[in-house]
């Protein structure tokens, strides 16, 4: 009943807010669809049809209530070959596959993978998004009237002033629909929505993709639904972790996996693209006081009832008034007080931070920007804990022994310390290696060990290994060469 509960509040908690930020979402969205479409090559309502499906399954199905899906640039990306190639239906087809591949990815719980992303890569993410998304706007502020800009400042001043009137109404809602009504009352000859491209005017419908169930078939689509599948999740993942951090509450990563999973099957059943988690739009949301699985729903319901039924309205929507609510989350999305602590933090934690930015907004490419992060994350972080080992000797009074006391964590990185730290030229008789304080990590470790121990053995010194760990003993038994004739020589710890 508990359960039963909390999944009411998600929903009904905060109607009248997640309804009116639902709307504000639900008309950012047109736009950002039919540019997706263009992007991956096909017709502007496959990226509508996936946006409304999408969104509205995942209300139900998502792990993260008031985060934002639809169809993606990211995902739009990997489609446009795929289409080139084979056409729409081998789309629809991948997309499917996508979704099957993502629901198995949270049922093995993957979501958990986000352990492994460091604060400085999430600052990097957000920071190349922020920069993205306001990239994305740079074609309407190129080359366009002087009445343009003073329309997008104009828009601009109402989304930063009108809440300090009243906070009751989304401010970005306000300022479409005062900018919609300025442009058509003087007829200003400015880019609406209506020069993007054509809306739908039917509903969809729903149908299997018209591809051959043959091997085939999968070697085509394979390809392009594994990495679909992987870039949605890792784009719907870290955007779920944003918005956890914007509403300082948590959410179910592996759910979100399935449910995303989900969203995508129904995309393709209806004629949609394949598409993961918006933080632009996402943003908008939390930002226009959307907290609950509701807005989700309502962004996606709207969306379809916009297009159909209120379609000369959205036609004579001034572009700039979606410009400027898009550079409101461009501004509000970037971390601006990373910028004040590059001076203060790490140099390592700059520098991934830096790098994650440089290589998402150079490749367009999310998933690229956050493995390069992640990566050099691990390269760093493997290189601070290798700098915290450390060998120490004793040696007895007649100098014909040694002890080696070994502290720390021995494992790749640190390996060639270990090694460098014994003397094999001193004329001893035994040689006791004390690792009481250590910990042997992997099978590079165990080798450093056998190559320490055999050493030693061929300029005639006995060794003693003391204080192995039982997970480091269990590592030298499986993988260990110099105990295996001298069984007694290594002693495990207490």
């Amino acid at each position: 009943m508990n359960g039963l509960a909390h999944y009411k509040r998600e929903w009904f908690s905060n109607i009248r807010g997640d309804i009116l930020s639902g709307i504000v979402v639900a008309l950012a969205l047109i736009p950002e669809a039919i540019g997706f479409s263009v992007i991956a090559g096909v017709d502007p309502k496959v990226g509508l049809f996936a946006s409304f499906a999408i969104a509205c399954v995942s209300a139900f199905t998502g792990g993260r209530p008031g985060m934002i899906s639809a169809a993606t640039a990211a995902t739009a990306v990997l489609m446009v070959t795929l289409v080139r190639d084979h056409g729409l239906q081998y789309l629809f087809a991948a997309t499917l596959l996508m979704g099957l591949l993502q629901i198995l990815a949270g049922a093995a719980r993957l979501g958990r993978v986000m352990r492994f992303v460091s604060k400085s890569v999430m600052t990097g993410f957000v920071n190349a998004l922020a920069i993205l998304i306001f990239m994305a706007q740079l074609p309407e502020l190129i080359g366009v009237p002087v009445e343009t800009y003073v329309m997008i400042a104009a828009g601009l001043a109402i989304i930063y002033l009108f809440p300090l009137v009243t906070r009751a109404i989304p401010s970005p809602l306000v300022a479409i629909a005062a900018l919609t009504a300025v442009a058509y009352y003087w007829g200003m000859d400015i880019r609406t929505v209506g020069d993007l491209g054509e809306l739908p005017d039917s509903l969809p419908i729903f149908a299997l993709p018209q591809v051959p169930l043959t091997w085939e078939t999968l070697e085509i689509i394979l390809p392009y639904s594994l990495a679909l599948a992987a870039v949605g999740l890792l784009e719907s993942l870290l955007t779920a972790k944003i918005v956890d951090d914007m509403t300082d509450t948590n959410s179910n990563k592996s759910q979100e996996c399935v449910g995303q999973g989900v969203s995508n099957i129904a995309s393709g059943l209806i004629g949609g693209m394949g598409g993961c988690a918006m933080i632009g739009q996402s943003v908008i949301n939390v930002s226009s006081g959307g907290r609950g699985r509701l807005s989700t729903f309502v962004a996606g319901a709207f969306l379809l009832f916009l297009i159909l039924v209120l379609d000369e309205i959205v036609r004579i929507i001034p572009m700039a008034a979606l410009v400027a609510v898009m550079i409101m989350v461009s501004i509000g999305t970037f971390s601006w007080r990373s910028v004040i602590d590059l001076r203060r933090n790490p140099l390592p934690s700059s520098i991934v931070m830096l790098a994650t930015v440089i290589t998402v907004v150079a490749t367009h490419d999310l998933a690229k920007g956050v493995l390069v992060g992640v990566l050099l994350s691990g390269v760093f972080f493997a290189g601070k804990v290798s700098r915290l080992f450390h060998v120490r000797s004793k040696a007895s009074a007649d100098g014909t022994q040694r002890t080696y006391h070994v502290d720390g964590e021995i494992f790749f990185a640190s390996t060639e310390s270990f090694i460098k730290a014994f003397d094999f030229s001193e004329p001893l008789k035994r040689v006791t290696i004390d690792v009481t304080e250590a910990h042997l990590w992997d099978i590079t470790a165990v080798g450093a060990v056998d190559d320490v121990v055999l050493k030693f053995r061929r300029h005639g010194v006995e060794v003693e290994l003391r204080g192995l760990n039982e997970a480091s003993a269990n590592m030298v038994d499986r993988f260990g060469l110099h105990d295996k004739d001298h069984a007694p020589q290594t002693v495990a710890g207490h």
